[in-house]
């Protein structure tokens, strides 16, 4: 079984937050294993050991377990890291990379010394489709590192980092730490995030690295809590200063036009009557002065 490299500077951290697909974690871990730069640590953040691939398929990764929330469960993996990183990666578990994504990544941030943080290239992405077969995604990164040439590196400045695929410069989100009001999956817990660290450096767009994100399915679950979050994280952070009035304004109003359209015929992975249930739950709460994006808990 191929090892994690040992220690050397600069040190580059994976950190995978999962909770409730083994299998799908297994799969990644096998991509992250196989990349000509291994990752010097990978922090496996979970809920229990129920959330874990049997012990080959961890071997060599760091655990920690704690209560449910992908921004709890990514800060719990930060603390682990207490400074001993140059470079921090947070990937979904569902997140296929390209061989070479963090030997790029790495050469990327090193060559951009004023980056503060970077999001790469999709080659697709399931979370807006029915999602990726992992038959494709493997056929895809095939083919992209047999045939494509290297990346350009180039980059573009953006509002925000895409959760399922950000890489941090570790001084420029020292202290930093994601909103766990944010509850759960933490719906745009990765725009405020990012937003933090951009004070600090650029935050941007590249193809210097790049990946398939897969937008894995499980059963259908109700939309009630996430259309709750769809109208009260843009108001809440808006309120916080991490999101900008126009950006939260939009967002809303694109959710809303969506949900209320999609739900005549709605397609059969996603719950958009429970959507529509939930911005209008949000809706109500925010119009009695209520931002309270921690009560999907008890939706």
């Amino acid at each position: 079984m191929t090892t994690l490299k040992p220690t050397a500077s600069p040190r580059l951290v994976v950190i995978l937050a999962s909770t409730g697909r083994p299998d799908m974690l297994s799969a990644a871990l096998h991509h992250w294993r196989r990349q000509s730069r291994k990752a010097d640590r990978i922090i496996l953040s979970v809920v229990s050991d129920r959330d874990l691939p049997g012990a080959a398929a961890r071997e060599g990764c760091t655990v920690v377990s704690g209560p449910r929330g992908l921004p709890a469960q990514r800060n719990r993996a930060l603390r682990l890291v207490d400074g001993k990183a140059d470079y921090i990666a947070f990937f979904d578990d569902d997140y296929f990379p390209s061989r070479h994504c963090l030997e790029r990544l790495e050469a990327f941030l090193e060559s951009h010394p004023d980056v503060a943080g970077a999001t790469g290239r999709l080659l697709a992405d399931g979370a807006r489709t029915t999602g990726v077969p992992l038959g494709a995604a493997e056929r895809m990164l095939r083919d992209y590192d047999r045939e494509a040439p290297p990346p350009h590196g180039g980059a573009r400045c953006v509002e925000g980092l895409y959760g399922c695929n950000m890489a941090y410069r570790a001084a420029s989100i020292a202290g930093l730490a994601f909103d766990e009001r944010l509850k759960l999956y933490g719906w745009q817990e990765d725009i405020d995030f990012a937003v933090q660290a951009g004070r600090r450096g650029r935050t941007v767009a590249t193809d210097a690295f790049v990946g398939v994100h897969l937008g894995t399915k499980g059963a259908r679950a109700s939309g009630l809590r996430l259309g709750y979050s769809q109208v009260q994280n843009p108001l809440y952070l808006w309120g916080k200063g991490t999101m900008s009035a126009r950006f939260a304004r939009k967002l809303i109003l694109r959710n809303l036009m969506a949900n209320h359209l999609r739900s005549l015929a709605p397609e059969p992975w996603v719950d958009r009557v429970g959507r529509v249930k939930g911005n209008w739950l949000g809706l109500v709460d925010a119009l009695r002065g209520r931002l309270t994006p921690e009560r999907i808990e008890e939706l």
